[in-house]
């Protein structure tokens, strides 16, 4: 994907501020009026993400999402007589303070925590229903630099919690006193660690590789990135036979995703041609995408996973109503290719989570994110780098192919992303003349490329994707409604 990030706009949205020149002689505190300062959003579209020691990842607020979530659970119907919260964590230096801010949070209402360190994010998922907890929480900031951490929030079914919970959550951080709800001396809750945890997560990932076969006779070269797998995923595929070179397995609290993983795939494409491996898999983070690359170097990324997996399961009879889910960020070739095999694509928001809802709604199998988010249903709760690539894998072996002939089946349409910086955000369909000018450029494409226009989640930027044939005409159009947005939404 070309990401050409324009340079217009470097307004940011207002904030609203409260007047901190007020003179000590201006009044009683009684006439003094100003206005409520605006409430500030802890989730974005996963979890809750930040600078490490800045809002929200700071230890007052952490307390506070602990304190909410433990009143949450002492108030509703629980599993155990006393609620319990499994927690973990990639290998990042603010894990400590985090994982003690939110550990005394949950245990000031009465919550037991059970800590199992280090493990990737889909681990906690199956750890929290198969230790029967009521919730469980990753400590991440996912593919993110060291500087930055993160909650994501698991319910006892190992599925993420639902955007109403994390309102509820959101609600109760930011009016509520916690004082009358903690628990009282004897009450109070305990923390333990969990010590096979590790094996817990390695048995059940080697069960999503097919019984009949084994990994021997392949080399692969495995970056951890320094992150949550470091341990778990070298042992899984060796395990399993294979001959493993890992990188990205020596972590020290300031190196994760650092110029490795699955953001960095060309490093593990330097060490497959270097060491003449079969395959190469780099994990982000917290384990949750991989990015795979072939024995000439070629990456393969999320889209070519999901159609290398589909069209496999699709043979075996094996893909429910012949549906595979997908982002609006996959490439438009990939619904072509899906197409000419008799199988649907339904497109939703970006973010394993909503891929993950519109499969359990559906009762389908298979889904995922160009990014490396990819998920199979019958083993995992959310998206699993190492249970993805087990399953390319096992595509090899029941095949007898390498990933370069099964990549083979899919050639990218060009791609282009123009992110441009607004001031505000506004329904873009009321902007006046917007929907002509989108028709006018879907009407050129002719039905060989698309348009895809979003506001970010995160940053005050609307992202603008065109992709078609002509890599010179999609950039045009992609400019051309760049600069529109701006002027209207600056």
């Amino acid at each position: 994907m070309t990401n050409k990030k324009s340079n217009r706009g470097t307004g940011h949205p207002t904030e609203s501020r409260g007047d901190a020149s007020r003179s000590s002689n201006s009044g009683s505190a009684s006439e003094k009026k100003t206005e409520p300062a605006p409430r500030k959003k802890l989730f974005g579209t996963d979890g809750i993400r930040g600078t490490a020691n800045q809002f929200p990842i700071t230890p007052d607020v952490i307390l506070r999402v602990g304190q909410a979530m433990g009143l949450i659970l002492m108030r509703a119907p629980a599993r155990n007589k006393v609620p319990k919260v499994v927690i973990g964590k990639d290998t990042r230096l603010s894990g400590y303070m985090v994982e003690n801010a939110l550990t005394s949070g949950l245990n000031s209402m009465g919550v037991h925590v059970e800590l199992v360190g280090p493990l990737p994010t889909p681990g906690i998922g199956f750890l929290t229903r198969n230790m029967r907890a009521d919730a469980g929480v990753v400590i991440s900031a996912s593919h993110n630099a060291y500087v930055d951490n993160g909650i994501k929030i698991f319910g006892p079914d190992g599925y993420k919690i639902p955007d109403t919970m994390e309102r509820e959550i959101e609600e109760l951080v930011a009016t509520a006193d916690f004082t009358a709800s903690l628990a009282e001396s004897p009450l109070i809750g305990r923390s333990k660690r969990i010590d096979d945890a590790d094996g817990r997560y390695i048995v059940h990932a080697k069960n999503a590789f097919p019984l009949e076969y084994t990994l021997e006779g392949l080399r692969i070269v495995l970056d951890c990135a320094h992150g949550a797998a470091y341990k778990v995923a070298p042992m899984i595929f060796r395990e399993l036979g294979a001959e493993c070179i890992v990188l990205g397995n020596q972590p020290n609290g300031f190196n994760v995703n650092d110029k490795s993983g699955a953001l960095y795939p060309d490093r593990v494409a330097e060490s497959v041609l270097q060491y003449r491996a079969d395959v190469g898999i780099a994990l982000d983070g917290d384990a949750d995408r991989v990015v795979m690359v072939d024995d000439s170097g070629q990456v393969v990324n999320g889209d070519h996973i999901l159609a290398v997996c589909a069209l496999h399961l699709k043979e075996q009879g094996r893909l429910p109503k012949d549906t595979v889910v997908a982002t609006q960020m996959s490439n438009f070739a990939f619904d072509r290719l899906m197409q000419s095999h008799g199988i649907r694509v339904v497109r939703v928001d970006v973010g394993d989570k909503y891929v993950v809802e519109e499969m359990r709604k559906h009762g389908y199998v298979l889904g995922g994110e160009q990014s490396g988010h990819i998920i199979f249903h019958e083993h995992t709760t959310t998206g699993d780098g190492v249970i993805a690539a087990l399953n390319v894998l096992a595509v090899m072996k029941s095949k007898s192919a390498s990933l370069k002939a099964l990549n083979a089946i899919l050639e990218d349409y060009p791609q282009v992303l123009v992110n441009t910086r607004v001031r505000r955000r506004e329904n873009l369909s009321q902007i006046k003349g917007y929907r002509e000018l989108i028709e006018r450029v879907e009407a050129q494409l002719k039905g060989e490329g698309r348009v895809f226009v979003r506001f970010s989640g995160t940053e005050p930027v609307v992202r603008v994707l065109l992709e078609g044939r002509d890599r010179s005409e999609i950039s045009r159009y992609a400019e051309e409604i760049a600069g529109f947005l701006e002027r209207e939404l600056s």
